[in-house]
């Protein structure tokens, strides 16, 4: 058997792993990652009910359980990037730097420090490790969150577990309820990555000064302002405080396009308006998994965001280290500074970084 960290989180997913991996027999030690500080946020500190049901999962599975910040790293490695990208108006993904620089990395490189074999998580992912290390999606579809791990390396999938790969969502809660764990039914979070479910637009200005500018149609109507392309998203409906005008649809306003040099924000109407597809991006800072690019141009499926099923794709070779993407079907709200994620069937293959849509040729 293996000695084995399992970073507890407090919630029921990593709980639930923790409790497979003893239940196999492994010697099982928990770590509990607090990496952001909230001493100045009296009203706001979620951090403190997850070390609590952190504290109960280990207690409930006679496991050891050591508390360890990563602060600095989180500022240095993740929260800075984050908002130099919202500063020049790009929407990153900081749960994926967040896997890529702290959890498996610094956290692994503690747990290898306190003897650890291996670290494991609560994702829903598979690792296959013979006869080459290969990350597979979760059969959980729902779940799967190989699009928040692309970036990994083999090294760092070799010395990681996942043992909610096989499992639904569904049974990860029966098995977390049928064990009494007080956090069977807690709500899955959805917030930025150990910061938490904010309230975002507060949240940012907190560290960027607002620009405000104005809001136009796709004809050039000025029809209102905002307070910072960076609070805004391709594709976003609410927030953007227009209301009922003549001349209109009844339909609600989605942003279309953020133009940096203007610091205008531009909206039409319609969740399905025509300006909100396109058929191809181009990415950059392209990372795969296999350690090198497959031989392009190459046919597989793509994400561009969580959750989203897989779509069918072309992948050609762009500019120096770019790559240009063509999909069957023209996608919707493609995001500068998303990811675009490549699969071949379950197996990721790795991705990059969307840094703006491409026309048809």
């Amino acid at each position: 058997m293996s000695k084995i960290v399992v970073g507890l989180s407090g919630g029921v997913d990593s709980a639930v792993a923790a409790l497979l991996l003893k239940q196999q027999g492994h010697e099982v030690t928990g770590v509990f990652m607090k990496n952001w500080d909230e001493d100045d946020d009296e009203d706001y500190c979620p951090a403190e009910q997850d070390l609590a049901d952190a504290r109960n999962i280990a207690d409930r599975l006679e496991i050891e359980l050591h508390t360890v910040s990563f602060s600095a790293e989180y500022w240095n490695r993740v929260f800075s990037h984050f908002l130099n990208e919202y500063q020049a108006g790009r929407t990153p993904s900081p749960d994926i730097i967040c896997n890529r620089e702290i959890k498996f990395s610094a956290f692994l490189d503690h747990a290898l420090e306190l003897g650890a074999e291996f670290i494991a998580t609560g994702h829903y992912a598979r690792i296959k490790k013979q006869p080459v290390v290969r990350l597979l999606k979760g059969i959980d579809e729902l779940k799967d969150q190989t699009y928040f791990l692309h970036t990994l390396t083999r090294d760092q999938l070799g010395k990681s577990l996942f043992p909610l790969g096989m499992l639904e969502k569904t049974e990860v809660r029966r098995l977390a309820r049928e064990n009494n764990f007080e956090n069977h039914d807690k709500k899955d979070s959805t917030g930025i990555c150990f910061i938490g479910e904010r309230r975002f637009s507060s949240f940012l200005a907190q560290y960027l000064e607002k620009n405000p500018g104005d809001i136009r149609t796709l004809d050039g109507e000025i029809i209102g302002s905002h307070d910072g392309l960076m609070f805004y998203t391709i594709g976003q409906r609410q927030g953007l405080g227009i209301g009922g005008r003549r001349q209109a649809s009844g339909e609600p306003w989605y942003v279309i396009d953020k133009e940096i040099e203007s610091n205008t924000l531009r909206v039409a109407q319609g969740v399905n308006h025509p300006a909100l597809f396109k058929p191809g991006l181009r990415a950059s800072q392209l990372h795969w998994i296999a350690t090198q690019s497959p031989e392009l141009p190459f046919r597989c499926t793509a994400r561009i965001r969580h959750q989203q099923p897989v779509q069918q794709c072309t992948v050609t070779a762009g500019i120096d280290d770019e790559c240009n993407v063509m999909f069957t079907t023209p996608q919707r709200a493609i995001t500068p500074g998303q990811s675009v994620v490549f699969y071949d069937k379950d197996e990721c293959l790795g991705g990059g970084i969307i840094e703006a849509t491409l026309a048809t040729d």
